[in-house]
């Protein structure tokens, strides 16, 4: 397993800008949030799979990358962002000027302090984590890219360095960046974080 790389890289700008998106709002990428995918893989195409959320925002992009340079794509329903419940949809200055005290309690205590009706937070790094693992013993040996969202991206991280769920927003996920895991004798290693390829 020395040689499995794991790239992720989060999907671009959403049609309507920045807001809080879980896996009930389904907006395509921009214009904007395709020139940043593309941006940040320029030419390049490395990978032996592609594994991607079925939200729009990653998956039309995955698709045409796949479809370009004819390579497997998996979808994975795992891979889907974390549910946030009240917040969906709503940008965080709404949200802090609405409830200011929510908005920091949710940065101080993420796992117990979460927006009305959202998922777990606990829950959602079981699955993704799971899905992350299988990926990890499915394609060994591989170059493997997953095409998903900031919670997810941080998820695996934070799994990955063995950090506290409580720190899991300490992490900052750029559009269309790319992060890179790879799987050593030593365990997995973060080796970039919000890069890109160029």
């Amino acid at each position: 397993m020395s040689n499995t790389i794991i790239d992720l890289i989060r999907h671009g700008e959403p049609v309507g800008g920045r807001a809080y998106r879980g896996h009930t709002i389904d907006d395509p990428l921009s214009e904007k949030g395709w020139q940043q995918m593309w941006d940040a893989i320029a030419d390049h195409c490395p990978w032996d799979i592609i594994i991607s959320s079925p939200l729009q925002r990653c998956l039309s992009f995955a698709r045409t990358l796949a479809e370009n340079n004819g390579l497997e794509l998996v979808v994975e329903d795992d891979l889907k962002e974390v549910g946030f419940g009240s917040w969906e949809g709503r940008t965080p200055d709404q949200i802090k000027q609405q409830s200011p005290d929510e908005y920091t309690n949710f940065y101080n205590d993420p796992v117990n302090l979460r927006p009305e009706g959202a998922e777990p937070l606990d829950e959602f790094i079981r699955r993704t984590t799971r899905c992350y693992e299988k990926i990890l013993e499915r394609y060994q040996q591989k170059h493997v890219l997953i095409v998903s969202h900031a919670g997810v991206m941080r998820s695996i991280i934070a799994h990955t360095l063995h950090a506290k769920q409580i720190g899991l927003y300490r992490i900052t996920i750029n559009n269309a960046s790319i992060s890179r895991i790879r799987a050593t004798e030593n365990g997995n290693m973060l080796e970039l974080l919000n890069s890109s390829l160029k």
